[in-house]
């Protein structure tokens, strides 16, 4: 149980990247991103592109870091992988929310149209890269026993690291910066905001920005840690919505919080349930959640 514990930890910590971005959306826009899922698949093989054909013509590709199963390639390929799904996070927003925005459509709308633009991202990625899983590297990677018999890989560790210092660094960007103060004030109140002289505009580019860019590091880190899967983002939408009702709507830190229950919860269950129920464990969970404290843990924050 201490090492589905750990383990529930470090799938808490990929599904947080995601959860923030989706409860950074929300908290501007005030729709739930269907789309998002999609573009944790399309960062990742991004990434994939980039370390098994794209770096290698260039001669970056090579040994490994120290223990881990890759090498400088995939922190280069993971940068990539940022700016790509950031300029594509962009560039969706203009032509589709962009456009329904300025028409006053309905929330619902949003929601449906974010539905269609996950389907057209996951038809790319079939396109591209067919059905059949890829793996960053194929090379055996031996664990480190730890007290209670907990085996953890370094690339374990490294996928938690990276969770971590991402979240700080939104956390200090969302406290410490004129974009994170316009962030949360576009957030509280768009149209005060506005008034006050903020481009709000510019605050929902920077926001898809953010929230792509880590949904393609969430996308990167489960390729390290299991495969990719054409349909993983999807698979992944029930456990980061979860995350984000769990902590609270629109709340960063309750996204974080909510993703590592979710993560463990989810881990632990699989003592006693096959580990194809994990979405389900997720799915009930939320419901809970809606059922008894509909805010969520923390509320909502802006």
């Amino acid at each position: 149980m201490a090492e589905l514990f750990v383990y529930g930890i470090i799938l808490g910590s990929i599904i947080s990247l995601g959860a923030i971005g989706i409860t950074l959306l929300y908290g501007i826009l005030r729709f739930g991103n269907f789309a998002h899922g999609d573009y944790m698949t399309l960062g990742g093989y991004i990434a994939y592109l980039m370390v098994s054909v794209a770096l290698p013509r260039t001669g970056l590709g090579g040994s490994r870091l120290g223990p881990l199963s890759f090498g400088f390639d995939m922190l280069i390929a993971i940068l990539v992988a940022i700016l790509g799904m950031a300029a594509i996070a962009i560039l969706a927003d203009w032509l589709v929310y962009k456009r329904l925005r300025e028409r006053g459509s309905a929330l619902i709308l949003m929601a449906m149209a974010s539905l269609g633009v996950a389907i057209i991202v996951q038809s790319i990625v079939y396109l591209g890269w067919g059905s059949a899983p890829k793996f960053y590297s194929t090379a055996i990677q031996r664990a480190w026993l730890l007290p209670l018999g907990i085996k953890l890989k370094a690339d374990q560790v490294f996928t938690f690291t990276v969770a971590i210092l991402l979240v700080a660094g939104v956390h200090l960007f969302l406290k410490r910066t004129r974009m994170g103060k316009a962030m949360r004030a576009t957030a509280d109140n768009m149209q005060l905001a506005r008034v006050t002289g903020i481009d709000t505009e510019r605050v929902i580019a920077w926001t898809w920005a953010i929230g792509a860019g880590l949904a393609a590091v969430a996308g990167v880190l489960m390729g390290i840690e299991a495969q990719l899967m054409p349909v993983m983002g999807w698979t992944f939408l029930i456990p980061l919505f979860a995350a984000t009702i769990l902590g609270g709507i629109g709340n960063p830190y309750g996204a974080f919080l909510g993703a590592m229950i979710v993560g463990i919860c989810q881990q632990m269950s699989t003592a006693w349930l096959s580990p194809a129920y994990k979405p389900a464990i997720a799915f009930i969970m939320m419901i809970i959640v809606l059922l008894v404290r509909p805010r969520g843990l923390l509320g909502r924050s802006a």
